[in-house]
């Protein structure tokens, strides 16, 4: 059973995508900081499993953040059971790997609903009482991914893309509030996602070496907390290149995969 270290009055995060991955890692690890968590995803038994690991420092509030009035409702639950908010990090997604010439435009819908419509519930949800506190911490997961246009990752990138957008549009007025917004982009993690992965994955770091990224960037109040530095720097890098140095290397990562 997890104790928490800290004696002084425990700060409450919010974590979404809880259940499994980084969220998962991610609310222990606070635990361990001494933090309380309210921990949401759609898996209730897995939420229960969870908390039974923290010794009641994480409470369930099973929620389907593609639904904007129970991620509302759940928002003014917590802050009424637990308190404020002073920490929310929106970790609920998902991924999947498309091939052009099998185009679907469900798959496309799905990325859409979940990795940016659901999170935007989760901003409206957050945004408003941290903003009349003028105190919060906000995590946006997004990915590496959203940096640039790679074979087979246009409708999770293209998504995890328009996340970083968002953050970087709404980081300065947010700041001048009091509310610090940060965008994560990790590389690749081993999760349940990316365990369907049947391609190489450089790279690759545990869940819990990404929660401990995760804290400690936004612990310093950055905006941009992107691991692991050599994935980082590498697609960084690619999207500075022109066009026909481009494909060719992407045309290469193509070949790879299939």
């Amino acid at each position: 059973m997890m104790t928490m270290t800290s004696t002084r009055p425990a700060k409450l995060a919010w974590i979404t995508g809880a259940s499994s991955g980084i969220g998962r890692a991610l609310a222990l690890k606070l635990v361990r900081e001494g933090y309380r968590v309210a921990a949401s995803a759609r898996g209730q038994e897995a939420l229960q499993a969870l908390a039974a690991e923290a010794n009641g420092a994480i409470i369930p509030f099973p929620l389907d953040i593609t639904d904007s009035n129970a991620v509302l409702s759940t928002v003014a639950r917590i802050e009424a059971e637990l308190g404020p908010i002073d920490m929310a990090v929106f970790s609920a997604g998902s991924y999947v790997r498309e091939r052009p010439t099998q185009f679907k435009a469900a798959k496309l819908r799905q990325m859409v609903e979940l990795n940016i419509i659901g999170t935007g519930n989760c901003l409206e949800g957050v945004i408003p009482s941290m903003v009349a506190r003028g105190a919060g911490k906000i995590g946006i997961l997004a990915s590496v991914s959203g940096y640039t246009g790679l074979p087979g990752g246009g409708l999770y990138g293209g998504s995890k893309s328009m996340l970083i957008t968002l953050a970087e549009a709404m980081h300065p007025e947010l700041a001048e509030k009091g509310v610090t917004l940060s965008i994560i982009n990790p590389g690749f993690v081993k999760t349940p996602l990316t365990d369907k992965n049947d391609f190489p994955m450089p790279f690759l770091i545990t869940a819990e070496e990404a929660a401990d990224h995760i804290y400690t960037g936004m612990e310093k109040g950055r905006f941009e907390i992107a691991f692991p530095w050599k994935m980082v720097v590498s697609l960084k890098l690619l999207r500075l290149l022109p066009y026909s140095l481009y494909f060719a290397i992407t045309r290469k990562m193509l070949r790879n995969d299939r």
